[in-house]
């Protein structure tokens, strides 16, 4: 049996792009991911299909798995052989207990790494725009939990002490409970009832929102704007740059719960550009694509594959599959031959570019119509041979009339396209009951799933109705057929474009 090992990785504040690249790499290659309450979702889907993953996650009273559980399970799952990581929020050894866990390891003989990760006191400073030191105002960085009750007997944190650093900054993690307490032990200690003061809940994602005041208004200030955990404290004269620097609040989506329906293998794509504009996201995925591939047919494409005059796609996922079987059966991309190349829109162009392939022809719009057309318009249709790679709900506009044309036509899937149950899903739970801004179609097949589902995504009362948005016309066409408004549509047919239509229909 091969030795296991465990990786304690700091998963960052919450934005998943904040992940560092060797936790990546870890994450990919991991057999077992242990992970926490806060840590982003959208991380375990860099993890293999068979990597299994255990949720241990914890929150302010409820400890469903102890920590001595925990521990005990990396030892156990490592003595097996496995490659765990440790996935946790922030960094493992700022109030993260990864200390504890590395203890452990290390009394049980089990090899360990530390990874660290970007702690949530950091990515509150940089995303609210508030430097944590600075030459003029603060040469100090306390970093300190509010965790236990201030001023009680054998406490570890003295208050008062900390109350009376000069330009010092202080950054209170697990410290909006008790606020008032610490507040009063600071000032008991020195500190002005003046001095600025900010708590920055959901630091780094969408739903972050920062909230100032003082050392004497800032309780009150949270307690209005019902602030909960996780959110950090920050006192010191650097609040007062807030003012200037505070970037992140003017993001154009900042605060605005979008739905995204695609399926999970290209949600994150979408998801993340919604996410660099501010957006908070919820993935919905409608259909799941999985390689579906006649073994027949597959033979007799590869066997005259040079043959072809023309290779064309209907979608960036049969790129991704066709090139899948192409390179199980051969190693060089020269077995292609001498074809011309033909994509439905510039999103599949780039998938096939992707393989340092020229594509030819891509039409203005992403639609089978406008892509027999324009192979049409070339005048070389006649008796040539056409492959045209698609999925099992791929429309017969473009077969139909390239046949029409007198070309040779053969087709190809290579991907099946199926319903998802989103019954039990967390995150249909969440948008049943506090709604979104606006939902976002990326294909038809996502808006009939959308309408089958509709008993298990329908909103409660006083939740959100969203703005449905489309790609195309296609798309918007199946909405309308639907019975369903089509409040916004991407002007070109790409993510794009429907982000770009997304923010003209919310500004």
């Amino acid at each position: 049996m091969s030795e296991g090992r465990v990786f304690l990785l700091g998963a960052g504040p919450g934005d998943p792009g904040l992940l560092t690249l060797r936790g990546l790499e870890l994450l990919r290659t991991a057999d077992v991911v242990v992970y926490d309450r806060l840590v982003h979702r959208r991380l375990l889907g860099h993890c293999r299909a068979d990597c299994e993953r255990i949720a241990v996650g914890k929150r302010a009273g409820h400890h469903p798995v102890t920590q001595e559980e925990i521990s005990e399970l990396l030892v156990q799952k490592a003595r097996a052989g496995r490659r765990v990581v440790r996935l946790k929020g922030g960094d493992p050894f700022i109030f993260g207990r990864g200390g504890e866990e590395a203890r452990r390891l290390a009394e049980a003989g089990i090899p360990f790494e530390i990874v660290p990760g970007v702690s949530a006191a950091l990515a509150a400073g940089a995303c609210a725009g508030i430097p944590l030191t600075h030459r003029e105002v603060a040469s100090t960085l306390v970093l300190v939990t509010g965790h236990e009750t201030p001023g009680k007997a054998g406490a570890s944190v003295d208050w008062r002490a900390l109350g009376a650093l000069k330009q010092a900054t202080l950054c209170i993690y697990m410290g909006v409970g008790r606020f008032a307490e610490i507040a009063a032990e600071l000032k008991a200690g020195g500190m002005a009832a003046e001095t600025p003061a900010a708590c920055v809940q959901w630091a780094s994602l969408g739903e972050q929102r920062t909230v100032t005041g003082t050392l004497d208004t800032l309780g009150d200030a949270m307690a209005a704007a019902g602030v909960e955990a996780p959110a950090i404290v920050i006192l010191g004269e650097v609040v007062r740059y807030r003012e200037q620097l505070a970037w992140s609040e003017k993001r154009p989506l900042l605060g605005r719960r979008v739905v995204v329906t695609r399926n999970r293998e290209r949600a994150g794509e979408l998801a993340a550009k919604l996410e660099n504009l501010g957006a908070s996201v919820l993935e919905l995925p409608m259909v799941r694509i999985e390689a579906d591939v006649n073994p027949e047919i597959r033979q007799e494409v590869f066997e005259g594959i040079g043959s072809y005059d023309w290779l064309v796609f209907s979608s960036v996922n049969g790129v991704r599959h066709f090139f899948d079987e192409f390179f199980r059966e051969f190693r060089d991309i020269r077995a292609l031959g001498v074809m011309r190349i033909a994509a439905v829109g510039e999103a599949t162009a780039r998938a096939i570019r992707d393989y340092h392939l020229e594509v030819e022809i891509v039409p203005e719009k992403a639609v089978a119509e406008a892509l027999a057309e324009a192979l049409i318009a070339t005048g070389s249709l006649d008796h040539a041979k056409v492959l045209v790679v698609t999925g099992n709900l791929g429309r017969d506009v473009l077969v139909r009339k390239l046949d029409e044309a007198r070309a040779i036509v053969d087709t190809f899937p290579v991907y099946r396209t199926e319903k998802t149950d989103l019954a039990n899903d967390p995150v249909a739970a969440d948008f049943r009951t506090h709604g979104a801004d606006a939902i976002l179609f990326t294909s038809s097949s996502g808006v009939q799933s959308f309408v089958e589902q509709a008993a298990a995504l329908r909103l409660e009362a006083g939740a959100r109705r969203p703005l449905a948005g489309s790609i195309g016309p296609i798309t918007s066409e199946t909405m309308r057929q639907a019975g369903m408004p089509v409040d916004f549509e991407a002007a070109e047919a790409s993510l794009d474009g429907l982000i770009d239509a997304l923010v003209r229909k919310l500004r």
